[in-house]
């Protein structure tokens, strides 16, 4: 039977015996802590994914500062995850389980795939030793399910599991908060070829399969682990020095110390995230940045990011502490259908194979959606604010381009408009409303990652520099109005909606003529 090492198990004749003086040697020990790390992780993705409503991906979940032996846990987790479906058949033909161990259910995964696929363990649990004794039982199992499956070898047996992983480049996001991008490059250059992004300034790419998780850059915060379109939001989002921006929902914290590397420094941004558990990895991720001292030097202030753990919807827009707030990223829970592979979700039991679709899976992104166009609504309100992003990972319409054009009207009734992020990006939205060519997408199978991401400009920020012909009292006006009517009737929204839309097509009809004027003295000369 062929067997499949990991990192988590102990070197062969090492694993199985302690030391003279009846204490666990090193190997046994890391290895031990390990399977219990996994279980933990394990159980974490396992609910997630049955609920819908994943804390974090696997690789964020493991990767987080309170697991210590990340790269054998990260091994046990995937692996078994791989075999998940093997183990629970094995386990439920063998009928060894209690109810006692059915409460420890993942580790017990953990460890039956140790048993059938990796290495020996040693009798260093109480879990270890009760499945050590049902060994043949479980061993007997997995035989009867290769003959039941009518295949020779567990490789044919994993084929008819397992989906293939998508092979990608890595990312990885310089903090320049830490490091310059050149000094970054000439360090990461010792042991990998490396090249600058050519859309995202601080983005470097380095070959698929890197490995740079135990990497001094990336424990000390200088470079972090990060998709280019993931990467792009911020920088979508352009906050300028000393400005006042507004994270919505802002964990795990890679987008929030990203807006604080493009601000040099110099400003404030309020952190909002309900969740508690992911409050703590915003803190970390903020620690680990280097953001806090460095806005403290700056600024000589007590606050630097404020993380605000609550609820982005019941923040007050006419609360004089958000009067200030220039910039919203609001980047808002989602169904992540965009970074399936990224997420290692094919590796979940809700992906896989011949799993049939789920009848409630519409009902939950119309929820999704719901929530999404609430919240974008209510960041569009914030008086001062000037830009807002919208961005998602996902690559359903109902999740973007839906929820643009449903808030559209009421966008354009608080003075904004749909701004071009990322022009030469070729991929943009789905032709499904006026405008939709502002939007962009990435491509899940091109890009490895499917991304959206809207861009909102106040309109009078727009039209005075990209159209000098505009009268500069029209914005002004909108502005006055709608400041002085807080409380805009429904049948006002729509006749300002129409205003606007008539001046835009007044303004594109001037501009045809003054090109067509153009054109025809092109050609008397040319004659």
């Amino acid at each position: 039977m062929a067997r499949t090492k990991t990192a988590a198990t102990a070197p062969s004749g090492a694993s199985a015996k302690t030391s003279r003086n009846g204490r666990l040697s090193n190997a046994e020990r890391s290895a031990y802590f390990a399977r219990r790390e996994a279980a933990k992780v394990l159980r974490l993705v396992l609910r997630g994914d049955a609920r819908r409503r994943a804390v974090g991906s696997i690789k964020s979940l493991v990767y987080s500062p309170s697991v210590k032996n990340k790269k054998a846990t990260f091994a046990l987790v995937c692996q078994t995850l791989k075999h998940l479906s093997i183990i629970k058949q094995v386990l439920d033909s063998a009928s060894i389980l209690n109810s006692k161990w059915k409460r420890q259910e993942e580790l017990v995964y953990i460890l039956t795939y140790d048993i059938l696929f990796g290495q020996e363990i040693s009798l260093v649990g109480d879990a270890e030793k009760f499945l050590m004794l049902h060994k043949g039982a479980i061993q007997s199992a997995l035989a009867r399910l290769l003959v039941r499956n009518k295949v020779k070898s567990i490789e044919d047996l994993m084929a008819l599991y397992q989906t293939p992983d998508v092979p990608k480049p890595r990312y990885v996001r310089v903090n320049t908060l830490k490091m310059d991008v050149d000094s970054a490059v000439l360090e990461l250059g010792k042991q990998f070829v490396v090249q600058k992004d050519d859309l995202v300034p601080d983005l470097l790419i380095l070959p698929p399969g890197c490995d740079l998780h135990d990497h001094p850059l990336i424990v000390n915060g200088c470079v972090f682990l990060q998709g280019k379109a993931s990467s792009m939001v911020a920088a979508a989002l352009a906050p300028k020095p000393g400005w006042k921006v507004l994270d919505a929902c802002s964990a795990p914290g890679n987008k929030t110390v990203h807006l604080a590397a493009l601000m040099k420094g110099k400003g404030k941004i309020v952190a909002c995230e309900l969740n508690k558990e992911r409050v703590r990895r915003l803190k970390d991720t903020i620690k680990l940045s280097g953001a806090a001292s460095i806005f403290i030097n700056s600024l000589n202030q007590p606050e630097d990011i404020e993380v605000l753990h609550g609820d982005f919807l019941n923040l007050d827009p006419k609360d004089p502490a958000y009067s200030e707030v220039r910039a919203i990223l609001l980047d808002p829970s989602c169904s992540g259908s965009g970074t399936a592979a990224e997420r290692l979700d094919h590796l979940l039991p809700s992906h896989a194979s011949g799993h049939t679709a789920d009848p409630t899976e519409m009902e939950r992104l119309n929820k999704l959606s719901a929530f999404q166009k609430k919240a974008l609504r209510h960041a569009l309100s914030f008086p001062g604010v000037e830009r807002v992003v919208y961005s998602t990972c996902s690559i359903h319409q109902v999740e973007n381009e839906d929820v643009i054009k449903s808030v559209l009207p009421i966008a354009m009734s608080f003075g904004f408009q749909l701004a071009t992020s990322f022009p030469q990006w070729n991929c943009r939205g789905l032709p499904v409303f006026e405008g939709s060519e502002h939007l962009l997408r990435t491509d899940p199978v091109e890009d490895k990652e499917g991304f959206f991401i809207a861009l909102f400009v106040k309109g009078n920020i727009i039209d005075r520099s990209k159209n000098p012909t505009m009268p500069s009292s029209y914005n002004s006006k909108v502005s006055e109005h709608i400041k002085g009517n807080k409380t805009i009737t429904k049948t006002k929204r729509m006749k300002l909606f129409m205003h606007n839309r008539m001046f835009k097509i007044w303004s594109h009809c001037l501009l045809r003529s003054r090109r067509l004027v153009l054109d025809l003295k092109n050609d008397k000369q040319l004659r």
